[in-house]
């Protein structure tokens, strides 16, 4: 270790000793601290996010502290699931608001693994899910789930949690991550949470910081539009025809188009054509610099 990158770890030492929360940076103390609490008979949730946390993500912070003895909260921005590198070039990093924030909540630890804590030298395996990963987010961002399978896989192992606590905004990726969990005998329980939303309907999400006051005026009507589809379904109008005049309100409010918007099956996304057994309507629509998803329940009336 050079005099340089001693001094450099000397000092992400102490400002992390002065951190709102306790962080561990590798595996091995992670882990160590992870055993500890297995001595003592605690039970062990896990929240894994990208950073740059916001109500939906305290959200599942309060939920995992609702339902385990101790609690430990991920960060780490994965450059695996990022298609565009100018998104992960911009994608906010926060790690010591986020600390601040999950402070007064009562987390135990905040793990921000380095790069080679999770990416090693020589890495060279993917975690790929079939079926549910495919259509939707996954035509739209090829590579985008082998990504989020691969991180989700390492930091379930890493952490050893009994339960991960994922929200319902991102459906798509509850899905995929409940499908791999079981295919691959990982010994945690998925806990999905409801999505949180702004008063007018917007889902919270980390790059919404980065739509204009215009964008941001415009952005609910995606929610409202969906939401209007799945009334005028449960009036027993054709899913095509409220799927249409969906995608017609979106452009109509300023979108400059929607990307996708289907109704699938609630378990496992099969397309459906017809509102006969629970579903979910999902959306993504590009509006200025940041691709919005959302997707709401649409169950039989």
């Amino acid at each position: 270790m050079t005099a340089v990158t001693a001094s450099a770890a000397e000092a992400r030492a102490a400002a992390d000793a002065d951190a709102a929360i306790p962080i561990q940076r590798r595996k091995a103390g992670l882990r160590a601290q992870v055993a500890q609490w297995r001595r003592e008979g605690l039970s062990v949730g896990v929240v894994p996010t990208m950073g740059a946390l916001h109500e939906g993500h305290l959200s599942l912070v309060r939920a995992a502290l609702a339902g385990c003895d101790r609690v430990i909260v991920t960060l780490f921005v994965n450059p695996k699931q990022f298609n565009d590198p100018k998104d992960l070039e911009n994608y906010p990093r926060t790690e010591r608001a986020d600390a601040e924030k999950l402070a007064p909540l009562g987390a135990h630890v905040l793990y921000v693994p380095e790069p080679e804590e999770i990416y090693p030298d020589g890495f060279a395996t993917t975690v790929s899910v079939e079926g549910v990963s495919g259509g939707l987010c996954g035509d739209g961002r090829p590579g985008h789930f082998d990504g989020v399978c691969t991180v989700v896989s390492k930091l379930l192992l890493q952490t050893a949690a009994d339960r991960a606590y994922f929200g319902e905004k991102d459906y798509q990726q509850l899905q995929v991550v409940t499908r791999l969990v079981r295919d691959l005998d990982i010994p945690v329980e998925i806990v999905p949470c409801a999505t949180v939303r702004e008063a007018d309907g917007l889902a919270l999400s980390s790059r919404n910081v980065r739509l204009t006051e215009g964008e941001r005026a415009a952005a609910p009507a995606l929610n409202a539009a969906m939401r209007h589809a799945v009334e005028e379904m449960r009036a027993g109008a054709p899913v095509a025809g409220a799927l249409a005049e969906a995608r017609r309100r979106i452009v109509a409010a300023g979108f400059p188009s929607v990307e996708y918007l289907e109704l699938r099956a609630a378990d496992g996304l099969a397309p459906m054509t017809a509102l006969d057994r629970p579903a979910r309507l999902l959306a993504a629509a590009p509006l200025g610099s940041v691709r919005l998803i959302d997707n709401i329940a649409a169950d039989p009336a």
